[in-house]
């Protein structure tokens, strides 16, 4: 037993080490990349990271105050603190390298199921492979500080213990299960529905095959009790009451009246709600928002333009579970062969199943099916061993060809995915100089100041210059992401004004929501979104001519804090992606028009023309514009540099004064812009590009190359 004990740790061990040791490939990579780094320490990389150092940083400071949104309460950001508070590390190292060394503890699971079902072979392969396959490396490695560090890692242990549970009749492995769903509930709330699946895959079995154990109802009971939508410390303390009740045999009559309480509790406390507001937001996906209030608008909806809740196709699919879509095919075979000689591993159907969920709902969802099929193709792979051993008389020779045969398939399944790991040089979220920008306007910035930007740089923003943002990665519906882009897309004037609006609409949102919490339903107030309460609030009945309106000096609220405007130059990719957010009749929900916005660095000069490729030519002595097959004049060229001192320069021509497009050429940039009126008069345009701030409603703070920041002056 203990020699079975050791084997199953050194396994771990190995598997471990392995997994951590892929993930410092970027390390290596990137060590001599002083653009990655901010005070001598790596930055991480996903952008959602941001939200839980805010959480940590306050945490750790003890600096926190009312709607700020710091998440401060959340999982991940207390995990990060309690590290922070016992490791003798910098914030910025843990933050770092968490991700690597949460996320590679799920080769213990993995390793733990196969030594229970006495092929620890199988799990020390499967453990290696998931451990660094496409999807699962992507969002665990190094600097991907998120919740994906342990999405995967508490499933796999809840397969392990459902399935020892279901194996051994043990009654410790009840208690196990029913901690390990409260745990993962606490740290990813959106476990619910993964937890149902499993919870409606035992229910069936049950009743199909083993209605007779009484085990089978008490693991369905306490898992419904850890289950419940009630707080994790309820739920754990009536976890542990109920594993004590279970050890009295005497109170194992009433069984029935507890189960039956609990379905009942179940359901009262949420029951299939969680799960249907899922599938609403990444399958049944609609184009166009409707608010539910007293004006009804119509906002496009985020979810179409975030790539990962996008529709993939069978080979990418195959490829980020696997690395390979041989290897994928072969592992749904090793799990099908797997299953008919260990039947209670049909347990793993609800990670495939949420795996194969990526086909309609987006690559997010292919992490799921990672253990599982990492487990299918290494229990193929040893058949098949076994098999080929079988075929050599010569015991000695067939053992040769056996080793071979495993470590050579090994190798090639693990191929492609070193290789990925290899090649995906993913960069830091922000590079040096803009956080040394963002670091320098926090002295000028109170914390409860807003800066407008786009959800992309919510976070970054709210952790680096500590204030407040009107959007991020966690707050960007359609409602909110309007104004945002009206204020990018639109002149200076209506931008200035929406703002000031929208901040203090904001915040007075904030102190509604506090009064009503306190009030019962019949006093409670309805609660609109701030466009809606905007345009009623000044007299109109058609939120268009409201803000047409903006254009005019309207009344303000009165101001309480400042606004500054962050305009990076890495916006510009998305521009058009920014304003689709306002180019809707808010109203009727239709599409105004298609703004006009072309980039490119890839362009000829070719003496009469410039070829700006994509079929769009200039003939420089007409000053026509050629856009396909047609013939457009263009109204402005314009080009901007820096001179040797950094000082911006630009010169203007007017070609065509009824001219329907501007070309801009960003010299420090290589960069061409083809723009059509409305976005050439945006303020992102104006106040980025050309640096033609209005001086009416904004002031320079700060105007470097890779970001420029205003203050709002009304």
């Amino acid at each position: 037993m203990a020699s079975h004990v050791l084997k199953g740790i050194t396994f771990i061990v190995l598997a471990f080490a392995f997994s951590f040791a892929v993930r410092l490939i970027w390390v290596y990579q990137f060590n001599d990349f002083e653009s990655f780094k901010y005070a001598g320490q790596f930055m991480i990389n996903t952008n959602d990271g941001y939200y839980w150092a805010e959480g940590a940083r306050d945490l750790l400071t003890g600096i926190s105050q009312t709607h700020d949104l710091s998440p401060i309460k959340e999982s991940v950001s207390w995990l990060t603190y309690v590290f922070a508070m016992l490791l003798p590390l910098s914030f910025e190292t843990i933050i770092f390298y968490m991700p690597a060394v949460l996320g590679s503890l799920v080769v213990v699971p993995i390793i733990l199921i196969a030594q229970n079902l006495k092929m620890i072979e199988v799990g020390f392969l499967a453990a290696l492979l998931a451990s660094i396959a496409v999807s699962y490396y992507n969002r665990t490695m190094i600097g991907y500080y998120d919740t994906d560090m342990l999405n995967i890692v508490f499933p796999t242990f809840l397969l392990w213990s459902l399935i020892l549970a279901l194996r051994t009749k043990e009654e410790k492995y009840l208690l196990m299960t029913a901690l390990e769903i409260i745990a993962y509930r606490w740290w990813y709330p959106q476990s619910y529905s993964l937890e149902f699946s499993f919870l409606g895959l035992i229910l069936v079995y049950v009743l199909i095959f083993d209605r007779k154990n009484l085990f089978n109802f008490k693991l369905i009971t306490i898992m419904l009790l850890a289950m419940m939508g009630l707080p994790s410390l309820i739920r754990f303390a009536g976890v542990i009451m109920l594993y004590v009740f279970f050890k009295q045999e005497k109170w194992q009559k009433f069984l029935w009246y507890l189960l039956a309480l609990c379905v009942i509790l179940f359901f009262v406390t949420g029951g299939f709600a969680p799960i249907w507001y899922q599938l609403k937001s990444f399958v049944f996906k609609n184009a166009i928002e409707m608010s539910a209030d007293v004006l009804p608008l119509h906002f496009f909806s985020v979810i179409q333009t975030v790539r990962e809740a996008g529709q993939i196709d069978f080979t990418v699919f195959a490829e980020r579970i696997s690395g390979h879509t041989i290897t994928f095919i072969l592992s749904l075979i090793g799990y099908v062969l797997m299953v008919k000689k260990y039947p209670a591993m049909l347990l793993g159907l609800p990670l495939l199943g949420l795996g194969f969920l990526a086909l309609w709902g987006g690559l997010r969802f292919t992490i799921y099916a990672v253990p599982v099929c990492a487990l299918g193709i290494a229990y193929l792979l040893f058949t098949s061993s076994v098999y080929i051993t079988g075929l050599f008389v010569n015991e000695k020779l067939g053992n040769i060809v056996k080793s071979s045969f495993v470590i050579l398939s090994s190798l090639g399944i693990l191929y492609p995915n070193l290789l990925h790991v290899i090649e995906y040089r993913v960069p830091t979220v922000m590079n040096k100089i803009e956080v040394e920008q963002l670091d320098r306007i926090k002295s000028i910035l109170d914390r409860e100041d807003y800066v407008v930007s786009w959800w992309d740089y919510g976070y970054p923003i709210r952790y680096y210059s500590d204030s407040k943002t009107l959007i991020d990665g966690g707050k960007h519906n359609g409602d909110v992401n309007f104004p945002v882009s009206f204020m990018l897309t639109n002149p200076q004037e209506s931008a200035a004004r929406l703002a000031r609006l929208e901040v203090e609409y904001t915040e007075k949102a904030f102190v509604l929501a506090e009064e009503n919490e306190t009030k019962s339903k019949e006093q409670q107030h309805n609660i609109m979104n701030n466009t809606a309460q905007m345009t009623l609030d000044y007299g109109f009945k058609d939120a268009n001519d409201f803000l047409d309106a903006l254009q005019t000096p309207l009344s303000l609220p009165a101001k309480t804090r400042d606004i500054y405007f962050y305009l990076p130059y890495r916006m510009m990719s998305i521009f058009p992606t920014v304003a689709q957010f306002s180019n809707i009749d808010i109203m009727s929900g239709k599409t105004i028009r298609q703004p006009f916005i072309f980039q490119t660095t890839r362009f000829k000069d070719l003496g009469a023309t410039l070829d700006f490729s994509s079929g769009v030519v200039l003939d420089k002595a007409k000053g026509m514009l050629k856009i396909g097959n047609q013939e457009v004049p263009v109204k402005n060229f314009i080009q901007t540099a820096y001179t040797p001192d950094f000082k911006f320069v630009k010169e203007q021509n007017t070609i065509h004064p009824n001219g329907l497009f501007s070309i801009i050429y960003m010299q420090a940039y290589n960069t061409f812009l083809i723009l059509d009126d409305a976005m050439f008069n945006s303020s992102y345009i104006q106040l980025f590009v050309l640096e033609n701030y209005d001086e009416r409603f904004f002031e320079p703070i700060t105007l470097e190359a890779y970001a420029k920041v205003y203050r709002l002056k009304i």
